[in-house]
Order: structure tokens, then sequence, then C-alpha cells
């Protein structure tokens, strides 16, 4: 069975690599059709749409990995079967997990791929991609923290307030600190401003006013130079408020999350649902061989069409849940984790089902 496992195995991965560069190659000529005019009157360099379309490359391969992987599995077993080999395989005593185990081997290869994919090189091209749109399209971006009248929750009794924040040079104008014991405030510093000194790895606070409550009263101090200060959040943690989560590696992304948790920012629902996206969009591509095989094993002959459609109709019924689910995570409907996970459990549990009542 090895001979046969190695045959079935590297023709669903050669159909999957044709149907894979199809796609992509598909989607790159619509798209060019459709942008060539605003090409043209803006006169962009060929070598910027070159790279543009060249950063589209990774998200698209992303996206359509599972339609992919389902064409190629539902082609490969309803070739075997029309060609009466599956019928001798199962004479030969070999059940639905001995077929689908060559498939499920290359799926797992092509989901790490797009684990890497996802979390190192479509982050980069997203930048590239986010670039050219923001300067050529004059598209905007949904900012993932406002930059103005941020309350930051330090170590759990101190609240940072930020009237306006520079998020390149990580300074920031009109800030308060309180610092509370139980219910009642303790302390309040007022500056100018604040910045961050790589030398001293501090913060530094402009022109401070402090004031220090007691039951005695309260003590004013004012000092017109500046005062450091140790704060839980990391210059990095407020330089990675301009990034979008899809231009975040995936180690990066989870650092971000982290960090943000730790210093009490909120609303980082849609954030959490990219960061899980980047996991299971992946895995989707070994889930549909569940359905894939079963489904197709089942049939005597299938037609190369009849195969592309039920992998279209399926793969944007996915895509489909995918994107309603994450829109749903983002507003805080559901979830956030269960928001990007749940198209996959929903598939796994179909895949499971097909799978049981072809093996009977």
């Amino acid at each position: 069975m090895k001979l046969l496992d190695k045959y079935i195995a590297r023709q669903y991965f050669t159909t999957y690599v044709f149907a894979g560069i199809s796609f992509v190659s598909l989607f790159i000529v619509v798209s060019l059709i459709e942008n060539l005019g605003s090409f043209i009157d803006k006169g962009i360099e060929a070598e910027q749409i070159i790279l543009y379309y060249w950063s589209l490359i990774p998200e698209t391969i992303l996206l359509t990995s599972p339609i992919s992987s389902l064409l190629a599995s539902l082609y490969i077993t309803g070739r075997l079967s029309g060609s009466s080999e599956l019928t001798a395989m199962k004479t030969a005593g070999a059940g639905m997990h001995q077929l689908l185990k060559p498939f499920l081997a290359v799926a797992l290869l092509v989901s790490f791929f797009n684990i890497l994919n996802a979390g190192w090189l479509y982050p980069k091209a997203a930048a590239l991609k986010n670039r050219f749109e923001t300067q050529y399209f004059d598209k905007t971006f949904e900012n993932i923290s406002s930059s103005n009248n941020l309350h930051i929750l330090e170590s759990r009794n101190r609240i940072l307030s930020i009237g306006s924040l520079d998020q390149q040079n990580n300074t920031g104008l009109n800030i308060s600190l309180e610092t509370f014991e139980g219910p009642e405030i303790a302390s309040r510093i007022d500056a100018k401003k604040i910045s961050y000194d790589e030398t001293l790895d501090r913060w530094i606070l402009h022109e401070t006013r402090t004031r220090v409550f007691s039951q005695n009263g309260m003590s004013y101090t004012l000092n017109p130079g500046n005062d450091t200060l140790t704060l839980s959040l990391s210059a990095t943690s407020l330089r990675d408020l301009s990034i979008q989560p899809d231009e975040m590696d995936i180690m990066q992304h989870y650092r971000y999350i982290d960090e943000k948790r730790e210093a009490g920012f909120s609303n980082l629902d849609r954030v959490i649902v990219k960061f899980h996206n980047k996991l299971a969009l992946p895995l989707a591509s070994v889930i549909v061989i569940l359905t894939g095989v079963p489904l197709s094993a089942r049939k005597k002959r299938s037609g190369l069409a009849i195969e592309f459609g039920i992998s279209l109709f399926t793969g944007f019924i996915y895509l489909g849940l995918q994107r309603t689910l994450s829109t749903a995570g983002y507003r805080g409907l559901l979830d956030p984790v269960l928001a990007a996970w749940l198209p996959d459990l929903l598939f796994l549990a179909v895949g499971i089902a097909i799978y049981k009542t072809a093996n009977r």
C-alpha cells in the first residue's frame, strides 16, 4: 500500500498546485482588467503594479487553499472510483481510513505551509498592499485603537490618560496618571508631555504637577523639569497601535494582544479574531478532506465540472461563514475565539458525519 499511497499523494498534490495556480492567475487577471484604467489614469509605473499584484499572492493562496484542497480531493477520488481503482482497493481490504491517509498527509503539509504564510509571509505582503492602496486608491483603514483620549489601566491600580498620542515618535500630550488605594485616589500626576527614552529605558514626564492625597489633606509639588516613570506599557506596544492586525506576524500579533490585555486595553475583539484566523484558515485545507474524499468515493463516476462546482459552492459557504462570523466577533456579538474557529468546527462535524456514513 505504500506505493499506492505515494501515487495518490503525488496526484493529489499535483492537482492541488494546479488548482491553486489557476485560482491565483484568475484572480490577478480579473483584478488587472478591473483596475487597468485606474492604473493608466494615475500614471502608476509597471514596476509598482507588478509589486502590488505580487503582494496579493499570499492572501489569495490562503483564501483559496481550502477550495483547491477540496477540488483536488474530489477530483482524484472521483477518478479512482471512475477507473475502478477504488473498487480494487476495497477488494484488497483497504478501508476509507486507509484511503484518507495520503490525502491527509499532503494536506497537513499544505496547512503547515499556509500557517507559515499566514503568520509571516502574508503580513509582509499586506504591509506592501496597504501602502499601495493608501497611496493610489485613497483607501483608509480602521484604526485598532484611537490616538486620542486614551485611558490605560496600569499595574491594576493606576490609570494613565493620554490626551493625544504621536505613535511614530512615542510621545503623548496632556498626560495624567492616577494611583488608587482601593476605591480611593492616592495620588495624581499631571504632565504636559510624555516621551520614551531608549537609553534610560524609562518614560519621561515633562513639566509635572503631583498631588498626593491623604487623611491630612493634599500635598502639591510642581516640577518644571522632567521626571522618569516606569510603566508596564512598553514603547513598542504604543507604536504598534498604528499597525493593522494583518501586517503583524503571528508572534508580534500574540505579543500585541498580551501587552494590551496587561495594560488594560479594551475593544480587542477584532485583533483577537484576526489572530485566530491566522491559525484556523490554514487548517481548513485538512478539514475539507474529510468531506471531499468520502463524498467522491460514494459515486461511480464524477465529471470535472461537477467536482469544480461542488468545490466552489462548498468553498464559498466556508468563506462566507468565516467572514460573517468574524464580523460578529469584531462587534462583540460572538466570542472572538469562537468566531474564528466556528467555521472549522462546523465543517469538521459535517466531515466526520460524511466519513462515518461512507465507512459503513
